[in-house]
């Protein structure tokens, strides 16, 4: 027996790429229909509007990353789409194709690449004949089945006379690593009325599409690929024929009815409101007066329950799905649970969403989910018998923990699963583990017998561990028992021992991700962690200090390379620690990096292509992160100032220096000039040309030469300083004239405090020579000789 549910919001479209347009596609209009790729990474929407009469397709990816993305529109009087379909490919989840099939009969085959998007992987013609119009289409397996029309060559024809100018199709479409393979197409009806195709995992239904014909709306048919057999069925009778095709000439549909007419035409037509596949593989059947039934594939059917007890307007729209036994109807904003073994009624509940659609939920058979304008929703049935024993699934967790680690390791290609884990007996950690656990975890409620005597040493070993591990558990019970006012104090305990938990271990590509997702989630909490675990404080002198161990400051700059983490959205940690920089205490992020570039100077050499240096600089990577802000400001040029002032780098400095120029802040020019010109001649020569050169242009610098002048190279000349001026002197579209009457002009009487200096400094040669010439003796001694 299940327990009631609750609706539980899970998501508001901000996981998926392009959340807030996948909103404004909702609320634009009612989409015709709404499907999740078979990895549940993927929404994609169908929509049609009728004024203006246009339709359109548009997948929306989760966690997206920005990678090409899939957007196709149409309108009349191009043909319409009449299929979306998601097509399985041999191996995981992850191979997986969709098909959009136009009525003509063209189709587009796409598949989404992590690292570059979507990408069509080609364009098929499914029917042969030219003038062929697709009004039904399913897949089945590694086929697609359709319903074609195929109007008669004399346009003028009766139409009431080729009623039977339909036919179904079907055709194998196998996607692969090479692309996309097509199969001939075979004809399992030719000469038959129009139908509505529905593929169940075993079976395809055929379901009349009018009730013009009184006979042929009668019956469903039911197609057995496997089989190659055609089943006649009438919900009001039951199974009634069945027939083998074992030639293309027994699949004429009159023929299939030879025999039966008789018996049929004393049958009431088909009530059919709404018709929907189960996960079962029957087909679900709402009448117009309510009552829904299940037609199973061998033809028999059986009456489930009754909506409303009143008569259903043709345009009220009824929606069914099966989530494991649980059958799931919408219809005018209520919705109902139903046991589809039993016909019990679960619960009925009133939805205040209007417009709601039932999604798939890989993974999670009895998990309920909607679709609605605001985001999408679970409705999910708890099991009380598994609640109490929590070591059951702490065991499974510890397997699948070891499957990844063990697999990771392997030489071998074969896939290595928690069964083979368990019953191989090869592998003693994780068996010596669950034990350690389950007999910690159960101490508590009864006393069981003792461990076996080769792990009670392990567990004396391991007890700190296992401390920490229970005090973790117990903080997450009172994180879920905890009230409102507690919720945010017991948060943060539990992000601080998460994340210290993972600093402590090895950043590998999970565990890179999990600090991602617990940044994103608790930003606040997750800065109040990592200030906590790098111990960040300031001195006395107003000065940003860390007293991390070696350890964490390794994990922070070393581990994944840039380009590894970066994968699928994953930010290294040192981005995610300048981001919080930003976000919270955005004034110590200089000192943050002048802070680990310290402690790179000490660990690695300058040049080690092993150290975080030898790759891009943290400056850089600083950088990018204050690049990656959504708007610019004032405060951001400042910031990026420091960034590159606090490396020291000569590049990231003259980078400033020309930063500062172009912002007209001389003051802070000729302050930055004064204190970096100490740090090497070369880039003392630099900055002073750099300076000079702007000196030479306008009159900004002139209240600031007698701080300039002294920064002047000792190797620069009189004929090096006149070269650098004559080259940045300004145009002047003017004849010279010996006294102009422009202000702004360079005079010689600006340059020649400078020109003095250079001139009376002693030239170079002589203070190299200088002890030599002031020697008591001139020439030196003859040394004495060596014999």
């Amino acid at each position: 027996m299940k327990a009631a549910g609750m609706l539980q919001q899970v998501s508001d479209f901000t996981d998926f790429s392009r959340g807030h347009q996948l909103r404004e596609l909702l609320c634009q209009g009612e989409p015709s229909h709404v499907q999740y790729s078979p990895d549940g990474q993927h929404l994609v929407v169908l929509q049609k509007s009728r004024l203006p009469p246009l339709a359109r397709v548009v997948a929306f990816q989760r966690h997206g990353i920005g990678r090409a993305t899939l957007e196709r529109n149409w309108q009349p009087p191009q043909p319409t789409l009449v299929g979306l379909l998601f097509l399985q490919g041999p191996g995981t989840l992850s191979s997986w194709a969709l098909a959009l099939v136009w009525e003509h009969g063209r189709t587009e085959v796409w598949h989404f690449v992590v690292t570059v998007g979507w990408q069509l992987l080609q364009t098929l013609e499914l029917c042969q004949g030219v003038r062929a119009r697709i009004i039904s289409v399913c897949s089945q397996g590694d086929s697609l089945v359709w319903c074609e029309e195929r109007p008669p060559l004399d346009a003028h024809s009766d139409m009431s006379k080729c009623a039977f100018r339909f036919c179904v199709c079907t055709r194998a479409l196998e996607v692969g690593e090479q692309g996309v393979r097509l199969g001939a197409v075979r004809i399992v009806l030719h000469n038959s009325p129009e139908y509505r195709v529905l593929a169940s995992p075993q079976h395809v239904f055929l379901v009349p599409a009018t009730a013009n014909f009184a006979t042929t709306s009668k019956f469903l048919i039911i197609w057995h690929p496997e089989k190659a057999k055609l089943t006649i069925a009438a919900p009001s009778a039951g199974f009634i024929h069945s027939k083998v095709l074992r030639s293309s000439s027994e699949s004429d549909f009159r023929k299939l009815l030879l025999g039966s007419v008789g018996f049929l035409s004393g049958l009431a037509p088909l009530d059919i409101h709404t018709c929907a596949v189960s996960n079962g593989g029957g087909l679900l059947l709402v009448s117009t007066k309510g009552a829904v039934n299940m037609v199973e594939p061998d033809g028999t059917q059986r009456h489930i329950f009754d909506l409303e007890g009143r008569t259903l307007a043709q345009g009220s729209p009824v929606q069914l799905k099966t989530f494991g036994s649980i059958l799931a109807c919408m219809l005018a904003g209520v919705l109902y649970l139903i046991d589809q073994n039993s016909g019990r009624l679960i619960e009925k509940k009133i939805l205040s969403m209007k417009e709601v659609h039932f999604l798939e939920s890989p993974g999670e058979e009895d998990s309920i989910q909607l679709l609605s304008q605001t985001g999408i929703y679970s409705f999910s049935f708890s099991k009380p018998e598994d609640s109490s024993r929590p070591e059951l699934c702490l065991v499974e967790t510890v397997f699948e923990e070891a499957c990844r680690y063990y697999q990771r390791r392997s030489l071998s290609s074969s896939k290595l699963t928690v069964e083979k884990l368990k019953k191989g007996g090869v592998f003693q950690a994780p068996v010596a583990l669950a034990a350690i656990l389950q007999h910690s975890l159960r101490q508590t409620q009864k006393p069981l017998r003792g461990l076996q005597d080769t792990y009670t040493k392990l567990l004396s070993t391991i007890s700190l561990e296992l401390q920490s591990y229970m005090s973790l558990e117990l903080l997450k019970t009172c994180v879920v028992c905890a009230s409102e006012n507690e919720v945010e104090s017991c948060c943060e305990e539990l992000v601080e021992q998460e994340v210290s938990r993972v600093l402590h271990s090895d950043i590998d590509k999970d565990n890179l991700a999990y600090l991602n997702s617990i940044f994103a989630s608790f930003p606040r909490a997750a800065w109040k962690a990592m200030r906590s675990c790098l111990q960040l404080q300031q001195n006395g002198d107003g000065l940003l200090v860390a007293r991390a161990t070696p350890e964490v400051w390794k994990k922070i700059l070393g581990g994944l390379e840039q380009e590894e983490a970066g994968q699928n959205g994953v930010v290294p940690l040192f981005e995610l620690i300048c981001t919080s920089f930003l976000r919270f205490k955005p004034k110590w992020l200089p000192s943050f990096v002048e802070l680990t570039q310290q402690y790179v100077s000490i660990s690695w050499a300058y040049s080690s292509k092993e150290g975080p240096e030898g790759r891009v600089p943290l400056y850089k990577r600083a950088l990018g992160v204050l690049a990656r802000k959504n708007k610019r400001s004032e405060a951001d040029d400042e910031m990026e100032l420091e960034l590159l002032l606090c490396s020291k780098r000569p590049k990231a400095v003259l980078q400033a220096l020309h930063l500062l120029i172009r912002l007209k802040r001389w003051q802070r020019v000729v302050e930055v000039a004064e204190k970096f010109s100490k740090l090497s001649p070369l880039l003392n020569k630099e900055i002073f040309t750099t300076l000079l050169a702007e000196f030479a242009r306008h009159r900004e610098l002139d209240p600031y030469l007698d701080t300039l002048w002294p920064l002047c190279p000792a190797e620069l000349t009189v004929s090096d300083i006149l070269s650098v001026v004559l080259q940045h002197l300004p145009h002047s579209q003017e004849d010279p004239v010996p006294f102009s009457s422009v202000e702004n002009q360079l005079t010689v009487g600006l340059l020649k405090p400078l020109l003095q200096r250079v001139v009376q400094r002693p030239c170079i040669q002589e203070e190299m020579y200088s002890d030599a010439l002031q020697s008591p003796t001139f020439p030196p001694p003859t040394p004495p000789r060596e014999h």
